[in-house]
Protein backbone atom coordinates (compact mmCIF):
# COMPACT_ATOMS: atom_id res chain seq x y z
CA UNK A 1 0.00 0.00 0.00
CA UNK A 2 1.13 3.02 -0.83
CA UNK A 3 2.10 5.60 1.73
CA UNK A 4 -0.54 8.65 2.07
CA UNK A 5 0.24 11.99 2.01
CA UNK A 6 -1.04 15.85 3.46
CA UNK A 7 -1.92 18.76 1.83
CA UNK A 8 -0.21 21.68 3.12
CA UNK A 9 -1.54 24.99 2.66
CA UNK A 10 0.57 27.07 5.04
CA UNK A 11 3.62 26.81 6.54
CA UNK A 12 3.78 23.58 5.32
CA UNK A 13 4.42 25.01 1.89
CA UNK A 14 7.81 25.75 2.56
CA UNK A 15 10.00 22.57 2.29
CA UNK A 16 12.63 24.37 4.55
CA UNK A 17 10.27 23.84 7.48
CA UNK A 18 9.74 20.40 7.12
CA UNK A 19 11.44 16.72 5.60
CA UNK A 20 8.55 15.48 4.04
CA UNK A 21 9.22 13.51 0.79
CA UNK A 22 8.05 13.88 -3.05
CA UNK A 23 6.61 17.67 -2.24
CA UNK A 24 4.35 18.60 -5.25
CA UNK A 25 1.87 21.42 -5.87
CA UNK A 26 -1.86 21.19 -5.47
CA UNK A 27 -4.82 22.62 -5.37
CA UNK A 28 -7.75 21.72 -2.72
CA UNK A 29 -11.41 22.17 -3.83
CA UNK A 30 -14.04 23.42 -1.87
CA UNK A 31 -12.13 25.73 1.03
CA UNK A 32 -10.15 28.62 2.49
CA UNK A 33 -7.62 29.74 4.42
CA UNK A 34 -8.43 31.66 7.41
CA UNK A 35 -6.92 33.46 10.47
CA UNK A 36 -8.27 32.19 13.77
CA UNK A 37 -7.38 32.07 17.19
CA UNK A 38 -6.86 29.08 19.68
CA UNK A 39 -6.71 28.26 23.46
CA UNK A 40 -3.72 26.27 22.51
CA UNK A 41 -0.89 28.84 21.95
CA UNK A 42 -2.38 32.48 22.49
CA UNK A 43 -1.61 33.39 18.95
CA UNK A 44 -3.51 33.17 15.67
CA UNK A 45 -3.14 30.24 13.61
CA UNK A 46 -3.83 29.50 10.02
CA UNK A 47 -6.66 26.85 9.29
CA UNK A 48 -8.41 25.47 6.27
CA UNK A 49 -12.08 26.45 6.61
CA UNK A 50 -14.41 24.51 4.14
CA UNK A 51 -16.05 27.08 1.65
CA UNK A 52 -17.81 25.95 -1.69
CA UNK A 53 -17.13 27.11 -4.54
CA UNK A 54 -13.60 28.36 -3.60
CA UNK A 55 -9.83 26.85 -3.64
CA UNK A 56 -6.60 27.24 -2.29
CA UNK A 57 -3.29 26.24 -3.67
CA UNK A 58 -0.71 24.42 -1.60
CA UNK A 59 1.56 21.42 -1.23
CA UNK A 60 1.28 17.89 -1.10
CA UNK A 61 4.23 15.42 0.50
CA UNK A 62 4.52 11.96 1.76
CA UNK A 63 4.48 10.65 4.91
CA UNK A 64 6.46 7.62 5.01
CA UNK A 65 4.80 4.80 6.66
CA UNK A 66 1.83 6.21 7.04
CA UNK A 67 3.88 7.32 10.53
CA UNK A 68 1.40 10.66 11.27
CA UNK A 69 2.81 11.20 14.89
CA UNK A 70 5.70 13.76 14.45
CA UNK A 71 3.16 15.87 11.80
CA UNK A 72 0.42 15.32 14.15
CA UNK A 73 2.54 16.80 16.95
CA UNK A 74 3.77 19.82 14.80
CA UNK A 75 -0.02 20.06 13.80
CA UNK A 76 -1.31 20.04 17.56
CA UNK A 77 -4.19 22.35 17.94
CA UNK A 78 -5.38 20.52 14.33
CA UNK A 79 -7.75 18.35 13.22
CA UNK A 80 -6.66 16.02 10.46
CA UNK A 81 -9.20 15.81 8.10
CA UNK A 82 -9.73 13.30 4.78
CA UNK A 83 -9.52 15.25 2.07
CA UNK A 84 -8.51 12.93 -0.80
CA UNK A 85 -11.81 13.58 -3.00
CA UNK A 86 -11.16 17.71 -3.12
CA UNK A 87 -7.29 17.63 -3.97
CA UNK A 88 -6.33 18.38 -7.74
CA UNK A 89 -2.64 17.25 -7.93
CA UNK A 90 -0.24 15.50 -10.50
CA UNK A 91 0.58 12.18 -8.12
CA UNK A 92 0.24 9.61 -10.78
CA UNK A 93 -1.35 6.96 -8.17
CA UNK A 94 -4.36 8.32 -5.87
CA UNK A 95 -2.91 8.52 -2.54
CA UNK A 96 -4.97 9.32 0.93
CA UNK A 97 -4.85 12.82 1.23
CA UNK A 98 -5.52 14.71 4.10
CA UNK A 99 -5.81 18.41 5.64
CA UNK A 100 -4.99 20.04 9.04
CA UNK A 101 -7.73 22.20 10.29
CA UNK A 102 -8.83 23.38 13.59
CA UNK A 103 -12.30 22.62 14.38
CA UNK A 104 -14.58 25.19 14.67
CA UNK A 105 -14.97 24.16 19.33
CA UNK A 106 -11.43 24.88 19.24
CA UNK A 107 -11.57 28.31 17.53
CA UNK A 108 -12.34 31.29 19.84
CA UNK A 109 -12.63 35.48 19.35
CA UNK A 110 -9.34 36.87 18.87
CA UNK A 111 -9.46 39.28 21.55
CA UNK A 112 -6.18 40.14 21.74
CA UNK A 113 -4.64 37.46 19.89
CA UNK A 114 -1.86 38.29 17.07
CA UNK A 115 -0.92 36.74 13.92
CA UNK A 116 3.06 36.19 14.36
CA UNK A 117 4.87 37.68 11.19
CA UNK A 118 7.83 35.35 11.76
CA UNK A 119 4.56 32.53 11.48
CA UNK A 120 3.76 34.59 8.45
CA UNK A 121 6.98 35.27 6.84
CA UNK A 122 7.38 30.91 6.49
CA UNK A 123 4.41 30.76 4.64
CA UNK A 124 4.79 33.41 2.58
CA UNK A 125 8.39 32.31 1.47
CA UNK A 126 6.85 28.84 0.67
CA UNK A 127 4.57 29.97 -1.74
CA UNK A 128 6.75 32.52 -3.35
CA UNK A 129 9.48 29.80 -3.91
CA UNK A 130 6.79 27.33 -5.46
CA UNK A 131 4.24 29.60 -6.96
CA UNK A 132 5.80 32.30 -7.29
CA UNK A 133 4.69 36.15 -6.77
CA UNK A 134 0.92 35.44 -8.29
CA UNK A 135 1.04 32.26 -5.56
CA UNK A 136 1.69 35.38 -2.62
CA UNK A 137 -0.67 37.42 -4.15
CA UNK A 138 -3.46 34.33 -4.66
CA UNK A 139 -2.25 33.17 -0.52
CA UNK A 140 -3.16 36.79 0.75
CA UNK A 141 -6.61 36.66 -1.82
CA UNK A 142 -7.79 33.29 -0.72
CA UNK A 143 -7.18 34.28 3.18
CA UNK A 144 -9.43 35.29 5.50
CA UNK A 145 -9.23 37.28 8.67
CA UNK A 146 -6.29 40.12 7.76
CA UNK A 147 -8.33 42.38 9.93
CA UNK A 148 -6.11 40.31 12.87
CA UNK A 149 -3.05 42.52 14.26
CA UNK A 150 0.54 41.28 13.40
CA UNK A 151 3.11 40.73 15.65
CA UNK A 152 6.15 42.21 14.20
CA UNK A 153 8.89 39.96 15.80
CA UNK A 154 11.66 39.83 13.09
CA UNK A 155 14.22 41.17 14.94
CA UNK A 156 13.11 37.64 17.81
CA UNK A 157 11.39 35.04 16.32
CA UNK A 158 8.83 33.27 18.00
CA UNK A 159 8.12 30.99 15.43
CA UNK A 160 10.08 28.02 15.98
CA UNK A 161 10.59 26.96 12.25
CA UNK A 162 11.42 30.66 11.36
CA UNK A 163 13.20 31.13 8.11
CA UNK A 164 15.54 34.16 7.15
CA UNK A 165 13.71 35.94 4.30
CA UNK A 166 15.30 37.39 1.12
CA UNK A 167 14.89 41.16 1.07
CA UNK A 168 12.42 40.50 -1.92
CA UNK A 169 10.25 38.15 -0.01
CA UNK A 170 10.06 40.32 2.49
CA UNK A 171 9.44 43.42 0.26
CA UNK A 172 6.85 41.20 -0.66
CA UNK A 173 5.29 40.08 2.29
CA UNK A 174 4.91 43.77 3.58
CA UNK A 175 3.79 44.99 0.80
CA UNK A 176 1.04 42.76 0.65
CA UNK A 177 0.25 43.67 4.19
CA UNK A 178 0.02 47.54 3.36
CA UNK A 179 -2.43 46.57 0.54
CA UNK A 180 -4.59 45.31 3.22
CA UNK A 181 -4.02 47.62 5.43
CA UNK A 182 -3.48 45.12 7.92
CA UNK A 183 -2.10 46.57 11.51
CA UNK A 184 1.24 45.54 12.31
CA UNK A 185 2.42 46.58 15.92
CA UNK A 186 5.77 46.27 17.35
CA UNK A 187 6.98 44.09 20.17
CA UNK A 188 6.61 47.28 22.37
CA UNK A 189 3.17 47.70 22.06
CA UNK A 190 1.65 44.16 22.87
CA UNK A 191 2.49 41.31 25.17
CA UNK A 192 4.80 38.81 23.81
CA UNK A 193 2.55 35.35 23.09
CA UNK A 194 4.09 31.74 24.53
CA UNK A 195 6.20 29.49 22.23
CA UNK A 196 4.68 27.46 20.12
Amino acid sequence: MSDPYFFGYGSLVNTKSHAYPDPRPATLNGWRRAWVATPRFGVVLLTGVQAPGHSIKGLIAAVPGADWAALDARESGYSRVAASHAVDHDHPQRPDIAVYSVAPENRLERDSHMILLSYLDVVVQGFHEVFGEAGVQGFFDTTDGWETPILDDRADPVYPRHQQLTSDQTALVDGHLDRLSAQVKQRHEAPLPPEF
